[in-house]
């Protein structure tokens, strides 16, 4: 993360623009942080203050519009997905459906705490909601109320506390990582005996 950082900063005047794109990437599933990439963006915001809203915008953005890829991915070539075998067995499609009825009961809560579960959860969530076909606007507005909630704490954290702060945030992501897989555990339980 160190090089990264010092790469972006020995290029600050282009900065918002890297971590913009760097962020579209994530939204194709390339295995980008976007937790590391606000980290990045509010420790340069901090050193370079003149570059705070631009910094802020591109990490905002880039965040929001990863996610509105990743929805796009799973919603038009997801679909196809399931003429491939491993994939077919995997994910059923009758365990897509069941998906797509828990976001028609809980789909703006589901986005938002999604939105604070690390590790890849958050894009398969996203995938997982355009496959299941929820309403592009739905989708839209709630992830932009979840994307407002994180990126703004986040970065707020990390600008004013930097690298003090990020051994915390790590063991907060590694329980709510935990939490997520015991309930999408006690899910895909109570799932199968329905």
């Amino acid at each position: 993360m160190q090089e990264l950082l010092q790469l972006i900063q020995a290029n600050i005047q282009y900065a918002h623009f890297i971590i913009f794109a760097t962020l579209l990437l994530a939204g194709l599933n390339i295995p980008v942080s976007e937790d590391v990439m606000i980290f990045i963006s509010a420790l340069l915001a901090s050193n370079n203050p003149d570059y705070l809203p631009h910094l802020f915008i591109a990490v905002y953005l880039g965040a929001f519009f990863s996610d509105l890829i990743s929805y796009s991915l799973g919603r038009f070539v997801g679909p196809k997905l399931f003429k491939i075998r491993f994939f077919a067995k995997m994910v059923s499609a009758e365990r897509v459906t069941k998906i797509s009825n828990y976001y028609q009961k809980y789909g703006v809560i589901t986005l938002i705490l999604g939105r604070f579960i690390p590790f890849g959860i958050r894009n398969a969530l996203f995938l997982t909601a355009g496959l299941g076909k929820m309403n592009f606007i739905k989708f839209a507005l709630s992830d932009l109320l979840a994307c407002t909630i994180s990126t703004i704490s986040f970065f707020t954290l990390y600008f004013h506390y930097g690298e003090s702060v990020i051994n915390y945030i790590k063991q907060a992501n590694s329980i709510i990582f935990a939490l997520a897989i015991i309930l999408l555990g006690i899910f895909w339980f109570r799932s199968k005996r329905a």
